[in-house]
């Protein structure tokens, strides 16, 4: 009989609400390996978040402080869940949190909290402006794509790229623009939220294929799967979707393994025309739509956790294309004591 390793792991991005975080689907997953003996921590930045009131996935939920506001306290409330529950991984899934655990991991590590992140450089790769570069050494497209810091030069590279076109923070945000008025005001609106430089990109009209998976530092791949969008709601979250086999998408994710050395989990964003592939953006994150391949037989959640605590990881990397995502949503009725606890006390 097998013994069952048993792990704490710190899981952020419970905000399970209609612009979903991937934490719920990847405690769904690491509860559902036979092999692990997995107690989940819920951390959330908010008593909302709905993940924390399902105790079937989640053990213990703490709050912590925004990472960027006051790492030092961050660390203090993370040495805090250890002392009181355990804490022996931590499985950070928003791209806002990266850079501070990133930067930190070395800490982490000495607290007896372990994390399989990537390097302060591979994180940067997730910048729009560098999408163009990395396209070409992962062998794909790019749309045709500038940088701009100045509404002289916004104007410069709408009438170079055409209209419409979509306007992006760097980071995060992006917008629809089919006139000239429209892209200076969400041009406008990026810089006042993020900053510059803003990005301007050629619309690429065509299917919407994305790629999950996980690199293990090395070169090599623990696994991926594809989906086709098949449904996205308003705010442009896959709602409905099935799995595909790409040989583009798959070469390019594997070129992507082997440039980069990429550690940790990634989706790759792309739009294919007329065969051809273009890459409109990657996280350095598993996606909320992550569980989607857990469902097809290969765990990435999992798969990661082997590979940073140097245990085997599962062999089977095989999924069935033609099998059907669908989101949907649920009702969870609780008693108001939850609530109350992880508001008062900060812990539940």
């Amino acid at each position: 009989m097998t013994t069952k390793k048993k792990l704490v792991v710190g899981i952020s991005g419970m905000n399970a609400v209609d612009n979903p975080g991937p934490g719920v689907g990847v405690a769904r997953s690491l509860k559902e390996d036979p092999a692990l003996d997995v107690r989940v921590v819920g951390l959330c930045y908010d008593a909302m978040e709905p993940g924390i009131y399902m105790d079937w996935l989640v053990d213990r939920s703490f709050m912590v402080p925004y990472p960027s506001n006051n790492p030092e306290a961050l660390f203090d409330r993370l040495a805090y869940i250890k002392h009181a529950y355990g804490l022996d991984f931590l499985l950070p899934t928003l791209d806002v949190e990266l850079p501070v655990y990133i930067k930190y991991q070395e800490q982490l590590e000495k607290m007896g909290i372990h994390v399989f992140l990537p390097s302060m450089d591979q994180f940067k790769l997730r910048g729009k402006d560098l999408l163009p570069e990395l396209a070409k050494n992962i062998g794909i497209h790019c749309p045709r794509t500038a940088s701009v810091n100045s509404l002289d030069a916004l104007v410069e590279a709408l009438d170079t790229i055409q209209l419409p076109v979509m306007i992006k923070g760097v980071y995060y945000k992006a917008y629809y623009a089919y006139t000239t008025q429209e892209a200076i005001g969400h041009y406008h609106h990026v810089v006042a939220e993020w900053g510059y430089p803003v990005i301007v990109q050629e619309i690429i009209q065509g299917d919407e294929l994305n790629l999950v998976g996980v690199g293990d530092g090395e070169g090599n791949s623990l696994g991926c799967v594809q989906i086709k969008k098949m449904w996205i709601t308003a705010l442009g979250k896959i709602w409905t979707g099935v799995s595909i086999k790409n040989q583009a998408m798959q070469d390019a994710a594997e070129n992507f393994l082997k440039h980069y050395k990429w550690k940790s989990a990634f989706e790759l964003e792309c739009i294919v025309r007329d065969n051809e592939l273009y890459l409109i953006e990657i996280n350095p994150r598993f996606p909320a739509w992550s569980y989607f391949a857990t469902g097809l037989g290969v765990n990435l959640p999992s798969n990661l956790i082997h590979s940073a605590m140097n245990w085997p990881v599962p062999q089977n990397m095989a999924y069935d294309a033609g099998k059907l995502f669908i989101r949907y949503t649920y009702e969870l009725i609780t008693d108001m004591l939850p609530f109350q606890k992880i508001t008062t006390t900060g812990e539940v």
